[in-house]
């Protein structure tokens, strides 16, 4: 049947072509009109592959050689073509290759006086100048210039002729070859004032669409260097400003405002940022770094150059498409298990694994290491508990006495969590109220009123007892200890009075470890917020609802500043460039700082009283990853809204478009006993700016844009000092303080924690490496074999500095692992634990967004990692090595990450089977066999983890990430369950966290519940030991109903619906100018004009129908 139906089609199509007979003709056309309009565009697509279009081609340029041209046949043929070529990508191509674009342009001259003639013509013209290829012929042949002829100023007549007249002439100009004709023929000028007309005279906005074609003509000549010199040597940036700022309230003109916004974006003109170079204000000299050169000084002619303008030829989108980045290469995808390095060198990591050679003696902890300690941290940290316990725990408590006191202290077990946290919101989620701010005024750090006492401090002193400024960033070089007869140190004697008891956290050792923390930047003070602690707010906080035109109002900001800069003042209050720049102390401006651990602002300028534009650093050893930053700020007034535009961001999008706020810290708040980061910020968008790096030798890539994040802050004191930061920070020396503290607080009885340096960095700092599990029961041959072959669980995290959630996630872990949580116990009996919970210690002291000292991305560096360039990775891939030569091949391998354009935690892993189906290749893949145990573990945590989506995980393996950790622990030691986890930087649009900001508890009790799923997986696995089981049955004997939960929902198909991923970008804000996307939108309105169309329409009718539409406000 199939057969018949195909050979019936072309035998029309080739009657078509082949008769000349015109009532024959016609007859097929009807026919094949009315077979397309009816039913999908299924019908059109199997025509085209027939070569429908060039039978149709064909056929109109020979009917288009006889004189005259037979109209009555041609306007069918030009509408059925239409038809037809809106659904043939190659049409243009093909009626350039048939001589049909010249035949339809000769017939469209021919007709510039009679309007529905022409108007067909105009139709084919469009589609073919769909082709960007096609578009510079019609050009080069003198269509522009028809096509100004037939687009006059305002009138009321031959208004559908003139609309298809701008929508073609704005398919002419993406081609950049017309529009740089167009510029030089002067044609950019002549658009403007046909718009000033066609807009002065349509009050009633009845044209809006044929206003917007006439936009869109401008914004694509405006995409060359020339049409934009050219439209602001026309007053087209004031022109556009003053009516976009008219009328940017008003809905009935979103069309054309939208279309203005981005024309005006575009023509703004590329400017340097103001630095003098854009590599970084540090220098690390290194192994292999390169001697620094003086800054090239860079004029503004270097930055009004296009890439895009050297390009002579123009290409079609899909021409310089690049391959796919899916690796199709089986043998490369394959895991192939094998190890190069000498075994000498390999011999070096046994000194790393004591567990599986040494005695019971020589596992515990030498004499007096862990006795005798001051009580400076809770022994069994709760962290997924709504609130910590207010007593302080002592030290070495035995984990059974630990479990004891959590029943008696009302703290719920994981298990129990687990047992309701997927129907309900935990209770201190649900909170989403804040109480008052003292005064009755909203407070902008969304905390609780001061009377209600944090639960992890006393009572703190009254808001004027102690000098802010003194105590709020304290010099690291300063000494804590009393002179002989002289007073004490203000913030030494406010600990002493006011002991903080945050978990795993101690001021005073805290500074000792900053003091013995190398950095190539020149480290002055301890940020207060990492010297006091941090403590998460009661609930989870909710996203940001975003303020509709912030973007837009921003984007007329920028302009402003351009057309009138008298307005505006423009003060460097803070500069790295600039180290004799001083802080007037006076003055009613803010005052900067960064000089600490993890700190990064370079430049603060003051635009407005209460307006600061800032300039982050780039990476150390590039010029590039400006994205994390954490900064101080002092000398505000209370409840002011002050708006700070970060104007050198370097990722297309983020978050912070979706509902994410930045984070504060309030030294203030903290001494009021409510030490916190909290979500704050409002009107915050995220947007391109005018900024660009120009040329390489300014230190950029030439060309590289960069964008704005902008949000208005209020803060709650007067007179305070506040810290701002990209995500809550957690520095290289908290860290270490928090490893050091937890390995005094455990029973090293029932707890082998031990710490140990992996190796040193380039900087000088050691990379710590935390080994965790059961100590063994006895002595005996028995259980020091039962400890020797437990399985090993590897986890490593913050190869990017930027990524501080990643380091709140592994913290969890830790903490998780050493408590007394029935779980806890479990996993420790059942794992050894090889934890590396800071992969660059470096990047994270010097306030890096992504790269190591050596400006190197260290998770593209695991293919051939360098000894002396690249020690972590190096030796963590040694220790990956050594353990599977010797037959212990880790269970699990995973990196902990943070996401900066995706919601929710997920996992990507490694699957050759999905990597060629997704790429449609054609190997087959159904004789390959894969264990396909890499997706048992995500799909637990989604049962699990109310932060986690299963949805948001993939197992595709990318040529780009060949060179990442999951792929070469999955490739070159086997491990089939190799992963990377990303948490997001904003939070959860799914699951009982759906709308909720994550808070540093939400990040904790992911990591709690990564090692829950690591216990299920061995308990589901079908060689799980039997005394394990045993194990598990007599310690979790009280929470059997709950862990029998747990499995039954990890045995069952997954709940969570299967989300999309977060689009690029979401909601309506302008981010690619250079789209053809509002042209081909208007597709679907030309088939309708198509379907309306009659055979025996007359062009009176036409002008009666234009007349109609307007009076029905109709374009």
């Amino acid at each position: 049947m199939a057969e018949q139906e195909a050979s019936a089609l072309q035998m029309l199509l080739h009657t078509l072509q082949s008769s000349s007979d015109r009532e024959s003709i016609l007859t097929i056309l009807r026919v094949l009109d009315d077979l397309l309009s009816i039913g999908t565009d299924r019908r059109i697509h199997y025509m085209i592959s027939k070569g429908g279009s060039e039978a149709l081609l064909r056929t109109l340029v020979d009917m288009a050689r006889t004189d005259p041209p037979d109209y009555e046949a041609l306007l069918p043929l030009f509408r059925l073509l239409a038809k037809v070529g809106l659904r043939d990508k190659k049409i243009g191509q093909k009626a350039l290759e048939l001589d049909a674009l010249d035949a339809t342009l000769i017939l469209a001259r021919k007709n510039v006086s009679h309007s529905w003639n022409l108007l067909h013509c105009l139709w084919a013209l469009r589609v073919f100048a769909g082709q960007v290829t096609t578009a510079a012929m019609l050009g080069i042949n003198g269509a522009l210039e028809l096509l100004f002829q037939v687009i006059p100023p305002y009138t009321c007549k031959r208004m559908r002729t003139i609309r298809a007249a701008t929508e073609v002439l704005a398919m002419l100009l993406r081609s950049k070859s017309n529009s740089r004709r167009a510029v030089n023929q002067g044609y950019v000028g002549s658009l403007l004032r046909l718009y000033q007309d066609w807009h002065s005279h349509d009050t009633a906005n009845s044209f809006m669409l044929l206003r917007r074609g006439l936009l869109l003509c401008l914004r694509n000549v405006t995409a060359v260097c020339s049409g934009r010199e050219a439209f602001r040597a026309a007053g087209g940036l004031e022109l556009l400003f003053s009516i976009t700022q008219k009328h940017l309230e008003d809905s009935s003109m979103e069309p054309v405002v939208s279309a203005m916004l981005q024309i005006l974006r575009q023509c703004c003109p590329r400017s340097p940022l103001p630095l003098a170079t854009a590599s970084c204000a540090y220098t690390a000299l290194v192994p292999g770094s390169a001697a620094p050169t003086p800054p090239r000084v860079v004029t503004d002619g270097d930055f009004e150059d296009d890439g895009d303008e050297e390009l002579d030829e123009d290409l079609d989108p899909e021409d310089g498409k690049e391959d796919d980045d899916l690796d199709t290469d089986v043998g490369k995808l394959s895991s192939d298990p094998g190890c190069d390095w000498p075994e000498e060198e390999l011999a070096q990591y046994e000194a790393m694994c004591p567990e599986l050679s040494c005695s019971l003696e020589e596992l515990e902890p030498r004499c007096g290491s862990a006795a005798n300690l001051p009580q400076t941290c809770c022994a069994n940290p709760q962290h997924i508990s709504s609130a910590a316990p207010a007593t302080q725990r002592g030290l070495g408590q035995d984990p059974e006495a630990q479990e004891q006191e959590c029943k008696n202290t009302g703290h719920t077990s994981l298990l129990s969590m687990v047992k309701t946290v997927r129907a309900a919101v935990p209770l201190g989620v649900r909170r989403r109220a804040r109480s008052p701010h003292p005064g009755g005024q909203a407070n902008d750090l969304g905390v609780d009123s001061p009377g209600k006492q944090s639960p992890c401090t006393q009572a703190s002193p009254g808001e004027h007892a102690w000098d802010v400024e003194a105590i709020s960033c304290p010099r690291l070089d300063a000494s804590w200890d009393s002179p002989p007869g002289g007073p004490a140190h203000p913030l030494a004697e406010l600990l002493e009075l006011h002991p903080q008891h945050v978990r795993f956290h101690d001021p005073h050792l805290y500074v000792a470890k900053a003091k013995g923390t190398r950095s190539v930047v020149a480290l002055e003070r301890v940020a207060f917020p990492d010297l006091w602690g941090h403590c998460p707010p009661p609930s989870a906080q909710p996203m940001l609802e975003r303020t509709r035109g912030v973007q837009r109002v921003k984007i007329l900001e920028d302009i402003r500043r351009l057309i009138q800069p008298a307005d505006i003042t423009y003060k460097v209050v803070f500069s790295l460039d600039e180290p004799g720049l001083s802080q007037d102390t006076t003055s009613s401006c803010l005052r900067f700082f960064s000089k600490f651990e993890s700190g990064n602002l370079r430049k603060a300028i003051q635009v407005r009283e209460f307006e600061y534009d800032l300039l982050i650093n780039a990476d150390i050893g590039s010029s590039q990853h400006q994205q994390w930053f954490y900064f101080g700020v002092s000398g505000m007034r209370a409840t002011v809204p002050y708006r700070f535009n970060i104007i050198n961001c370097e990722k297309p999008n983020s978050q912070f478009n979706y509902g994410m706020q930045p984070t504060l810290y309030s030294v203030k708040e903290a001494l009021l006993g409510r030490p916190g980061w909290v979500r704050v910020g409002s009107e915050i968008c995220y947007y391109r700016n005018q900024y660009a790096q120009g040329v390489a030798g300014a230190g950029g890539a030439p060309g590289r844009c960069h964008y704005t994040l902008t949000f208005c802050a209020t803060f709650p004191h007067g007179e305070d000092v506040c810290y701002l930061a990209h995500h809550y920070p957690y520095t290289y020396s908290a860290l270490m303080t928090h490893l050091e503290l937890m390995g005094r607080s455990v029973s090293h009885r029932q707890v082998y924690f031990r710490q140990e340096v992996l190796c040193h960095t380039l900087g000088g700092n050691a990379c710590p490496l935390v080994t965790i599990t059961a100590m063994p029961a006895s002595n005996s041959a028995d259980h020091l074999e039962e400890l020797r072959h437990r399985p090993y669980q590897v986890i490593t995290a913050r190869v990017h500095p930027g990524e501080s959630n990643a380091s709140w996630v592994v913290k969890g872990t830790l903490e998780f692992l050493v408590s007394g949580d029935p779980v806890a116990r479990l996993l420790r009996e059942a794992f050894i634990f090889k934890i590396i919970p800071m992969l660059n210690p470096d990047g994270v002291i010097s306030g890096n967004h992504r790269c190591s000292l050596r400006g190197e991305d260290l998770n593209r560096q695991w293919l051939a990692p360098s000894m002396q360039f690249q020690p972590t990775i190096y030796h963590t891939k040694g220790l990956l090595h050594y353990l599977t030569s010797i037959g212990r091949r880790p269970v699990v391998f995973c990196d902990f990450h943070g996401h900066s354009q995706r919601k929710n935690v997920f996992l990507y892993g490694c699957s050759v089977k999905e990597t060629l189906w997704q790429a449609a290749c054609p190997v087959g893949s159904a004789n390959l066999l894969e264990d396909v145990s890499y997706r048992a573990l995500p799909k637990i945590l989604d049962k699990l983890a109310p932060a986690f989506t299963m949805s948001g995980c993939s197992f595709l393996v990318e040529k780009s990430r060949a060179s990442t950790a999951r792929v070469v622990v999955w490739r070159e030691m086997g491990v089939s369950r190799s992963y990377t986890m990303e948490s997001s930087y904003c939070g959860c649009n799914q699951g009982p966290y759906k709308g909720l900001q994550f808070g540093t508890r939400e990040l904790e009790e992911m990591g709690a519940m990564f090692c829950l799923g690591l216990l299920v997986l061995e308990l589901k696995s079908a060689g799980c030991r039997q005394h394990l089981l045993a194990r598990a049955a007599a310690l979790l004997d009280s929470e059997e109903a709950a862990l029998d939960l747990c499995l039954q929902r990890c045995s069952g198909s997954s709940g969570t619906a299967e989300l999309d991923d977060e689009p690029p970008c979401a909601e309506e804000v302008e981010y690619s100018v250079d789209s053809g996307s509002d042209l081909d939108a208007s597709f679907p309105e030309l088939d309708r004009q198509l379907r309306d169309c009659t055979l025996t329409a007359e062009e009176g009718e036409e002008e009666e129908e234009d007349l109609k539409s307007r009076r029905r406000g109709i374009p």
